[in-house]
């Protein structure tokens, strides 16, 4: 038995008549029928008499009407309690790397929670780019950023939103600190502090530096970029970096970026989620945040 059903028996059993009952909820008049004779097959026995030209209720039919209209309202409160629960609370799993949870999503947080301040959000790291889009797949995250090169991701809706800066950057101590211009060669024999396998601006550097040849011999991998800064400033190694992560550094004096022009492939800042994916008007509303923040950075 369907709720249209139901509305069918209301509005009948008010009308007392079916041509204006099809008329209102402007069905045929035939699925008027049908559905009066769905609802009398469902509860075994008729709900309507005609006497002579006149369409009265049975005893059994009155009755029924009364618990029509109490499931006809309880699916409306449902409904209604439901739409107001995804507006106002729930949670939304928001996947994403170190780099972004740092130095990006801070305004967005803040926008977001002014407008749903009863929706929990749970960030989980996405420390590489497949990663993400593994957990995006699987339903594991609703919504994630990606930082990699412009890379399509069959069932992902994933939208661009900013072109990232990448540095290599070492301590003022370093001894390429001189150099006017470094070329691939240079790192040879430099000892490289990492991310994680996977994150994308450690696959430029690496595969930059395979086209030329180099296998540098010195690697050290971390899982903190933070960690990865300090290590620089000790003159522990060289690391190639988002420039949002480091631009506070270089201001200060803390490392230095070193003039290196070797990696060409541009690196971006995506938002994606799963094609399929219901967007409730939080989700909806953090994604247009999203889209604000980094239109600004943009200008």
């Amino acid at each position: 038995m369907e709720m249209k059903q139901l509305l069918t028996f209301k509005e009948a059993a008010e009308s007392l008549n079916f041509t204006k009952t099809a008329k209102k909820l402007n069905f045929a008049q035939s699925s008027v029928t049908a559905h009066i004779r769905a609802i009398e097959e469902h509860v075994g026995m008729p709900l309507f008499e005609r006497l002579g030209k006149r369409l009265i209720l049975t005893e059994e039919g009155k009755r029924y009407k009364h618990f029509a209209e109490q499931m006809l309202d309880l699916d409306k409160a449902s409904r209604t309690a439901l739409q107001g629960e995804e507006e106002s609370s729930g949670t939304l799993v928001v996947g994403a790397q170190e780099s972004q949870c740092t130095y990006r999503l801070t305004p967005i947080l803040k926008t977001f929670k002014a407008k749903y301040p009863n929706v929990e959000l749970i960030f989980r790291p996405a420390h590489s780019e497949d990663m993400a889009r593994e957990q995006l797949l699987d339903g594991t995250l609703d919504v994630a950023f990606i930082m990699d090169t412009a890379k399509p991701c069959k069932s992902l809706i994933v939208e661009r939103l900013v072109e990232e800066g990448i540095a290599l950057i070492a301590s003022s101590e370093h001894s390429l600190h001189q150099k006017k211009k470094i070329v691939a060669k240079d790192l040879a024999e430099e000892t490289l502090l990492l991310t994680e396998a996977g994150c994308s601006y450690r696959n430029i550097l690496e595969h930059s530096l395979f086209a030329s040849n180099i296998a540098p011999a010195n690697k050290i991998e971390f899982v903190s970029i933070e960690a990865i800064k300090q290590c620089v400033v000790a003159n522990l190694g060289v690391a190639l970096l988002p420039t949002m992560a480091v631009e506070n550094d270089l201001k200060e004096g803390r490392v230095i970026q070193l003039d290196a022009r070797f990696f060409t492939t541009p690196v971006y800042t995506h938002i994606a989620w799963h094609e399929d994916k219901h967007l409730s008007k939080p989700l909806q509303a953090f994604i247009d945040d999203t889209r604000q923040t980094f239109q600004a950075l943009a200008h």
